[in-house]
C-alpha cells in the first residue's frame, strides 16, 4: 500500500479515539507515530513490500510504562494471516483503553456473561447471617 494511503487511514482513525497522529515519516522506516494523554505513545512500522522491506506491521513503544500493554498487539500482528493498519490500530486502542481510562472491552464481554448467569434462579442455600426460622 502506498505510504499516503496507510497516513490517511491513520488520521481516520485518530478521529474515533483519543489518539493523534504525531509524526508520519516514509523515507526510512515508513513509520506512524501517535500520541494520547496521558503520556501514551507509540508507533507503527508499515510493510514495504516494493522495497523488499518488512511484510507485516509493527508496534513499539519508547515508553516503558506503554510496552507492556501493547503485548496484546503484537501478538495479533505475529498470528498467522496479512493485517491492515486499521486492524492493527484498533487492537493497539483495546490494548491501551485501561491506561486511557476506559473500560476494558473483554472484561465488558465478560462482565455481561457473568450477568447473564447470576440471574438463572439459585438453590436453597441459608445464607450466612440471616435466620430462616
Amino acid at each position: 500500500m502506498e505510504f499516503k494511503q496507510l497516513v490517511d487511514t491513520a488520521e481516520k482513525w485518530c478521529t474515533g479515539n483519543p489518539f493523534d497522529l504525531i509524526f508520519a515519516e516514509e523515507d526510512d522506516e515508513r513509520r506512524l507515530d501517535f500520541y494520547a494523554e496521558p503520556g501514551i505513545s507509540f508507533y507503527v512500522l508499515c510493510p514495504d513490500n516494493m522495497t523488499g522491506g518488512t511484510d507485516n506491521f509493527h508496534v513499539w513503544s519508547e515508553s516503558e510504562d506503554c510496552l507492556p500493554f501493547l503485548q496484546l498487539a503484537q501478538d495479533y500482528i505475529s498470528s498467522c494471516g496479512k493485517k491492515t493498519l486499521l486492524e492493527v490500530l484498533d487492537k493497539v486502542f483495546r490494548s491501551f483503553r485501561p491506561l486511557l481510562g476506559l473500560p476494558d472491552m473483554d472484561e465488558d464481554t465478560f462482565e455481561q456473561y457473568h450477568a447473564d448467569v447470576e440471574d438463572e434462579p439459585e438453590t436453597d442455600h441459608q445464607q450466612m447471617g440471616v435466620s430462616q426460622q
